[in-house]
C-alpha cells in the first residue's frame, strides 16, 4: 500500500507534509503552526510505518499499532520543534500531540486500514521458519 491510499495527496496531512518539505523549518520565526506540525507528524508516522523503519516488534492489535504510530508521530513532532526557529505557544505541545493522535485515529477508523497495516509486515504463511528467521539454527540432532 502506498501512503496515498491512506492519506491522499489532497488530504490536510499530505498538504502539511508537502509544506514542510518545500519550506523546511523556515516557518514563522516567532511561533510554529501547531496544525501543520501535527498533521505533518501524522503523515510522517504512516510513512515510517509503511517503510518498516525501526519496526522490530510487529503489532498484533489495533492498540499496539496505534501505539507505534503515536510514538512515530511524537518523534516527528520533536524533530519539527528541534529544527524550527519558532516556539510553540503555552500548551501548544499538548495540542499538537492531540491533533496528531486525532489524525492517526481518523485514518485507522477508515475502511480496512487497521487490518491492512497489521498484515503489512507480517511474514507470509508460505515462507518456511528458516526464511522467517535467518539466525535460526538449521542443525538437526
Amino acid at each position: 500500500m502506498h501512503i496515498n491510499n491512506l492519506l491522499p495527496q489532497n488530504s490536510a496531512e499530505a498538504r502539511a507534509a508537502d509544506h514542510t518539505t518545500e519550506h523546511g523549518t523556515d516557518w514563522n520565526a516567532n511561533a510554529l503552526d501547531e496544525t501543520v506540525v501535527a498533521l505533518c507528524a501524522s503523515y510522517r508516522s504512516f510513512e515510517r510505518y509503511l517503510s518498516g523503519e525501526h519496526l522490530f516488534i510487529l503489532p498484533r492489535t489495533r492498540r499496539e499499532l496505534e501505539s507505534i504510530l503515536r510514538r512515530y508521530s511524537t518523534d516527528a513532532i520533536h524533530n519539527a520543534i528541534a529544527k524550527s526557529r519558532g516556539t510553540l505557544a503555552a500548551g501548544g505541545y499538548s495540542r499538537v500531540c492531540h491533533l496528531a493522535v486525532n489524525s492517526i485515529e481518523e485514518v485507522l477508523n477508515t475502511g480496512d486500514n487497521v487490518n491492512y497495516l497489521l498484515a503489512l509486515h507480517t511474514p507470509s504463511e508460505s515462507s518456511t521458519p528458516h526464511e522467517q528467521d535467518p539466525m535460526r539454527s538449521t542443525a538437526t540432532t
